[in-house]
């Protein structure tokens, strides 16, 4: 028995012993372990957000009605910036499309929708009225829209007027053929002064040049005389047919120039301000698909519209391959008021929120710092920043709203959490 109970003794002294060092072991090796776990356990997210509504959580990862995963909210999500931003880590970046740009320096102009139409240049066209009374006796061009040239004969008229008035012309170049050789003075000077003054009121009846050469060389009055294209351009209206009475009041042609064309465009009051006088266009119209035409905007006019409170403005375009047609209708944009050589930001990165815009800057990868900015112009995509944003910084421009929704409940959870003074 004594010996049997040496060897329990024996035995469970051993397993004492082995428990001790056994517990010796785990005591010197466990806290590198727990330190491993604490640490790790302090980057645990302490709950997981839809996404697409902050207001649902859930302690465990979980995905939404539309597969997109939640994201994870951090303990010290907030550490290292203002309130409300936001850290986010690289898989959430990548999976809800976040997307960013630099800011730069660059030249913007404020682009200005319209709607416009498109009509003569006032000063290309030509009403043409006789210098004097008489019948039409052949028509040459009688139609409208042809296309005709600078000094292009038009019709043939005859006048009573123009044949008497050829008639003193001959009379007077005879007279000072026979009074050429007189020997006084004055009958000579006399006899030169008739022919110019004959000469003269031709020229003003508008008896063409030619014709009044051929005058002088056969000596034989013509009965019609040709009424010749003031200007080179397209036929607008006929006014007068053939065998017809005319007098000075009656418009042979209406002929139009179209080289150039003008555009009138409405603008509203607000966006008056931003328009001056040499502002580039650009103008698209059906009729040429694929097409931009550039012209400038020339004359602002000084009054509105009493229904609709536009002022017209109006543009002038080249025309002259004589593509654009008046009356057509065109889309028109204004550049106005460019700015030169300064901070812009893409436009769908601003963050309208209130009154106060803001937009949200990248401080390192997957930390988001709303920043509140002050903008001026908008166009072509971009937005100008006149505070709060400098050239090379880095700004989301795509899912703000999910950045948004996070940063501003991050934001009132700081200020709930801010002491209170008594």
């Amino acid at each position: 028995m004594n010996s049997k109970f040496t060897l329990v003794f024996l035995v469970a002294a051993g397993a004492l012993i082995t428990g001790l060092a056994g517990g010796y072991w785990y005591a010197t090796t466990e806290p590198d372990d727990a330190n491993f776990t604490s640490a790790e356990s302090e980057r645990q997210p302490l709950f997981y957000r839809n996404p697409m509504n902050p207001e649902v959580t859930s302690p465990v990862p979980a995905k939404g009605p539309m597969g997109m995963d939640y994201v994870p909210v951090y303990a010290d999500a907030d550490e290292g910036g203002p309130a409300g931003t936001v850290s986010i880590d690289p898989v959430t970046v990548q999976n809800i499309g976040v997307r960013t740009a630099v800011a730069q320096v660059r030249t913007i102009a404020r682009e200005i929708n319209t709607f416009g139409r498109i009509d003569y240049d006032e000063r290309r066209i030509t009403r043409l009225h006789p210098k004097t009374q008489g019948w039409v006796e052949a028509l040459r061009i009688g139609t409208t829209g042809e296309a005709i040239a600078d000094d292009e004969i038009l019709l043939s008229i005859y006048s009573p007027q123009l044949v008497s008035s050829q008639q003193e012309y001959l009379l007077a170049l005879k007279s000072l053929e026979t009074l050429s050789d007189s020997p006084f003075e004055d009958v000579r000077r006399g006899a030169s002064d008739l022919v110019d003054t004959s000469l003269e009121r031709l020229r003003l009846l508008d008896v063409p040049e030619h014709q009044i050469a051929a005058l002088k060389e056969s000596g034989e009055v013509s009965r019609v005389l040709h009424i010749h294209s003031p200007a080179e351009g397209i036929v607008v209206n006929v006014g007068v047919r053939d065998g017809q009475f005319v007098t000075p009041q009656t418009e042979l042609y209406m002929i139009a120039d179209l080289s150039s064309v003008w555009v009138f465009v409405d603008i509203f009051e607000e966006e008056l301000p931003w328009v001056s006088v040499g502002d580039e266009a650009e103008m698209r119209v059906t009729a040429v698909p694929g097409t931009t035409l550039r012209g400038k905007l020339t004359y602002i006019y000084p009054y509105a519209e009493s229904k609709t409170r536009t002022i017209k403005a109006r543009l002038e375009f080249d025309n002259s391959d004589f593509l654009l047609k008046p009356d057509m209708f065109a889309d028109v944009t204004i550049y106005a008021s460019p700015r030169e050589d300064v901070v812009v930001v893409p436009s769908e990165a601003i963050v309208r929120s209130g009154l106060q815009e803001q937009v949200f800057v990248v401080r390192e990868p997957g930390k988001f710092e709303p920043r509140k900015v002050e903008i001026g112009l908008s166009g072509e995509g971009f937005t100008e920043i006149r505070s709060g944003v400098s050239s090379g910084e880095k700004v989301v421009v795509s899912a703000q709203f999910l950045i948004d929704s996070e940063s501003k409940l991050r934001e009132s959870a700081a200020k709930m959490m801010e002491p209170k003074n008594d």
